[in-house]
């Protein structure tokens, strides 16, 4: 008596084929040997970190003389190269406190602008339809490959000149004075995000179930509510994603923020502040070990707030079946 073998379909045994790779590939990354070697390569990554941490609460004498670790066998703390780099009342000190304030006051519409404009470019570029949309989406996608550099100098004549046209004025100079000058790196900023952002949004909410539009448009929801009580919701990790990446850019950035908005005590961030005091007083190393690690706390606290979103499923719960 002959059985016959039921034979799966070639997609079936694809499948199958990628799912038991991918469960190899999974075991062995579950591994005794891989998860030492994770943790090895985060020690590794976190000591220099933790090096600049312990230099910044080490006396200028014993920071001068001997290295970071021998902190452990002769512990001597202070606090005093922090009040002095951030509230010092001389020039020579950091007096970054103001500085810290110039830094929040570029970054976070830095960073919410992009946001917002190319959520809602993202979401018009994958779910309504009108003449040259692909077009549009080809055009954005291509300003990627533009260097920022190639940008600074006809976007700085645009803020100092204005644009004409025939010798007719269609937008007068910016004339900005000190704190105004936020504005222009505001708006660059935003210029120099806005493709990528898109780009990024785009393949997210292109993703987004058909069913669940459909579904919606069928209950009489115009594009303002579905994009605001759907699409948000489910696009979070993306939003976060990207908030992070420009928030680091933006928060490290100095080539920017020192064209639009110059050096001044008004105006500048804390990376202009920060390669003054590299630059003139290299040898004052309490004070750039304090500053550097001031300077990095913000980009922890982002980081660490907002990374859990990255694990979160991006349609968990969105439709059933």
């Amino acid at each position: 008596m002959t059985t016959a073998t039921p034979t799966l379909p070639a997609g079936a045994q694809a499948t199958g084929k990628t799912s038991t790779t991918a469960g190899r590939v999974r075991k062995r990354l579950n591994t005794r040997i891989a998860t030492l070697i994770s943790i090895v390569i985060a020690v590794l990554w976190t000591i220099p970190t933790f090096g600049l941490l312990v230099s910044s609460v080490r006396p200028e004498d014993q920071i001068k003389s001997t290295g970071w670790w021998t902190f452990f066998s002769d512990p001597q703390f202070t606090l005093d190269n922090y009040q002095e780099v951030l509230f010092g009342g001389s020039s020579s000190s950091g007096q970054l406190a103001g500085y810290f304030i110039n830094s929040l006051a570029i970054t976070i519409p830095s960073v919410l602008f992009p946001l917002a404009f190319a959520s809602l470019a993202a979401y018009a570029l994958a779910w309504i339809n009108f003449k040259g949309r692909d077009w549009m989406y080809i055009a954005i996608f291509a300003l990627q490959i533009v260097p920022l550099q190639m940008a600074l100098v006809p976007l700085l004549k645009f803020f100092s000149t204005g644009v004409s046209l025939g010798g007719i004025t269609i937008m007068p100079a910016w004339d900005l004075v000190d704190e105004q000058k936020f504005a222009q790196v505001w708006f660059a900023h935003t210029c120099f995000a806005l493709p990528f952002a898109v780009f990024l949004l785009h393949n997210f909410i292109s993703q987004l179930p058909k069913d669940l539009m459909e579904a919606a448009r069928v209950d009489g929801a115009t594009h303002p509510k579905i994009f605001r009580t759907i699409v948000l919701p489910l696009i979070t990790p993306a939003i976060a994603a990207f908030g992070i990446f420009q928030f680091l850019w933006v928060w490290n950035d100095l080539l920017v923020a020192l064209i639009f908005a110059g050096g001044s005590s008004e105006t500048a961030p804390l990376t202009v502040r920060l390669a003054e005091m590299a630059g003139t007083r290299g040898n004052e190393w309490q004070r750039l070990t304090a500053g550097a690690f001031v300077s990095m706390v913000v980009p922890l606290i982002v980081f660490l707030s907002l990374q859990r979103y990255f694990v979160r499923g991006l349609l968990a719960g969105s439709v059933k079946g």
